[in-house]
């Protein structure tokens, strides 16, 4: 059994403003549906086409249209009365052949304020001239990925931008784990021509988690970590680079910085190509220093 429920709000002769319609808690105003039903189709648009949708419930496509449209205008008003101070940048692809979509979320709330298609700097220079001059410099870090298109997005919008951006772990992680393999296989090359073979089968132990190894190979590999291979090197700068996040002061996590920066000078990698590093005060930090 189907029940409707059909309420007609009263209208009322205003001296000031003319006829108007009495504001309800249940509806918005001009929309003809109540709060409820435009919850329903907001979250049947989320699975489905706006087509899909007008021919489930019966709903004309404009009617459904016009749901949407009010609620990305609610979703803007609420973000214009936002200050977000750490935000992430980053893309996602949505289909193969990499077609991506570049999505903006608040960190400290865990809320999604702007989806762009692809990932240029446009993409992402588009959600910043949506804030205002008070939100920018409310900034204090944007965590991304080491794309160069959001890095210039950045810069060109908020002041001092360079010293907001942070790179996230994960990339990082996997910046320094391909600097610690090309390392390794430039020095395997140079220790195999003299006959030594200890190297030899080490790949993966060098970018292993140490937890993930069983009894057999932490001995093993504690062998190689404790030699003198500028491979050991490498991969002792990137195990001290990842323990960065660890830190909750800045205090510590700035002699951190300074201790991992050290050790990449003295290292004697070679080639050693420094570039300028970037750290937030959030306590998220990123290196843009390699061996490659």
């Amino acid at each position: 059994m189907k029940t409707l429920l059909v309420a007609d709000v009263p209208r009322v002769q205003c001296s000031e403003h003319g006829v108007v319609t009495v504001s309800v808690s249940w509806a918005e105003p001009g929309s003809g549906f109540t709060v409820l039903f435009e919850a329903l189709v907001i979250n049947w648009l989320k699975a489905a086409s706006t087509s899909a949708v007008s021919d489930r419930l019966r709903v004309s496509w404009n009617a459904v249209d016009g749901i949407m449209q009010r609620a990305v205008e609610r979703g803007l008003s609420r973000r214009a009365a936002l200050s977000p101070k750490h935000l992430s940048a980053d893309e996602t692809s949505y289909r193969k052949g990499h077609d991506y979509v570049t999505v903006v979320t608040d960190q400290q709330h865990g809320v999604v304020l702007h989806v762009a298609e692809n990932r240029e700097s446009g993409s992402l220079s588009e959600f910043y001239t949506g804030l205002s001059a008070e939100q920018k410099e409310g900034i204090e870090s944007v965590c991304m990925d080491m794309w160069p298109a959001y890095i210039k997005a950045t810069r060109d919008a908020l002041t001092d931008g360079d010293s907001k951006i942070c790179f996230d772990r994960f990339h990082v992680a996997q910046y320094l784990g391909k600097a610690v393999d090309q390392v390794r296989r430039q020095e395997h090359r140079q220790v195999i021509k003299q006959g030594d073979e200890r190297m030899k089968g080490s790949k993966y132990q060098w970018l292993r988690d140490r937890g993930n190894m069983n009894w057999h190979q932490q001995r093993s590999f504690s062998v190689l970590r404790q030699s003198s291979l500028k491979t050991a090197r490498a991969w002792a700068i990137k195990e001290l680079a990842g323990r960065l996040w660890d830190y909750h002061s800045w205090t510590w996590a700035h002699k951190g910085w300074r201790r991992l920066i050290n050790w990449m000078f003295h290292s004697r990698l070679k080639p050693s190509r420094p570039l300028k590093p970037y750290a937030s005060p959030c306590g998220v930090f990123s290196t843009q220093y390699c061996w490659v």
